[in-house]
């Protein structure tokens, strides 16, 4: 008789037997600032991912392995006058509170006046923490000045971000590249951060031409801590513990973003923490892939409309998961033609 594989236990993540970093445990007082995080822990947050970081997968995350602050993926403003700037659709993602963790909600949109009225609508409606996506590398964001694209165009982001900062009335952050295409120029927009009281930057040091070639080059990230009395949070190439502290001990970060890594290894979050084994063995892994993988299913379900828009979300998110000991049964999970077969695929394991 073949054994029932070790269900994966939430418990586990929690285990006594691991050291805890405490520089990530959230103090007990009521954080009295506009952050999204109460200092002085350092905040491990989820990063906004186009077409992943959904409401769904967000949810899942947070209730097993809790980051300090989530994004939502970006809400494209629509430039249209005879339309609202931020959709329906997009709005009730803007506002789907996500209880235990604070929820940043980003906007990105060439037209500067349309931001900032997507900006004044969803501050009151409610939204507490709006941040600017200034780093989007792909597709029309880079042809138009959206996204990295606003980086070719720095001369009007001073005047943008004074707007921005009168409307929004809790945190406004910015999420950016070194550069367009000169990784010194994140330190030619300091001032214009700092003029417009910008709560926390978000920097990814890599230049927006680079897209994801090469290496994050946390030097940058260094220099800019150091260049700026606003809280930095590093983001880029962080995809084990091991890294994250290393980022955290060179750059003085105030805290990590997480993205591809954490999508790789959702456990993530907890080996950065102590919670969780630092190197998890191949057997590790795929029980806490049977964990999320059902749980994204159940989800996506209800977010979803149909079994083929649901098994194309869940293949995507399979793209960053890389645990070669088990790549047969991912394999078997990206090739399933059926959302019940991949349910069935993703409850027995390998």
């Amino acid at each position: 008789m073949t054994p029932t594989p070790k269900r994966f236990s939430l418990w586990d993540a929690f285990s006594i037997s691991r050291p805890l970093d405490r520089r990530f445990i959230n103090p007990p007082p009521m954080n009295t600032t506009k952050l999204p995080w109460s200092p002085p822990t350092v905040p491990l947050m989820l990063a906004p991912m186009q077409g992943l970081t959904n409401r769904a997968l967000r949810r899942v995350f947070i209730d097993w392995v809790r980051p300090d602050v989530v994004f939502t993926e970006f809400i494209r403003v629509s430039p249209a006058q005879r339309r609202p700037p931020v959709s329906d659709v997009d709005e009730t993602e803007a506002l789907d509170g996500a209880g235990e963790a604070p929820v940043v909600v980003q906007i990105i949109a060439a037209d500067h006046d349309r931001m900032v009225d997507a900006a004044r609508r969803l501050d009151e409606r409610g939204v507490q923490h709006i941040n600017i996506n200034m780093g989007c590398p792909y597709g029309r964001m880079t042809g138009q000045l959206s996204g990295g694209g606003m980086l070719k165009a720095p001369e009007h982001l001073d005047e943008l971000l004074l707007r921005l900062r009168e409307v929004v009335g809790g945190s406004l952050s910015v999420k950016t590249r070194a550069g367009f295409d000169d990784e010194e120029q994140v330190f030619t927009l300091v001032e214009a951060f700092e003029a417009a009281a910008v709560d926390f930057l978000v920097i990814h040091p890599r230049t927006v031409v680079e897209k994801f070639d090469g290496h994050a080059d946390h030097e940058i990230t260094a220099r800019l801590v150091a260049a700026t009395t606003i809280p930095v949070i590093a983001n880029g190439d962080i995809a084990t513990a091991a890294q994250a502290h290393q980022v955290l001990e060179e750059t003085g970060a105030a805290g990590l973003m997480l993205g591809r890594g954490a999508l790789g290894d959702p456990m993530l979050f907890e080996r950065i923490r102590g919670r969780a084994s630092p190197k998890p063995s191949s057997s590790e892994r795929a029980d806490e892939i049977r964990y999320f993988l059902p749980r994204l299913v159940e989800g996506y379900q209800h977010l979803y409309c149909g079994d083929a828009q649901v098994l194309s979300k869940l293949k995507g998110s399979l793209a960053y998961f890389d645990v070669p000991d088990i790549n047969r049964w991912l394999t078997a999970l990206r090739r399933a033609q059926k959302l019940s077969v991949f349910a069935e695929l993703a409850l027995r394991g390998p």
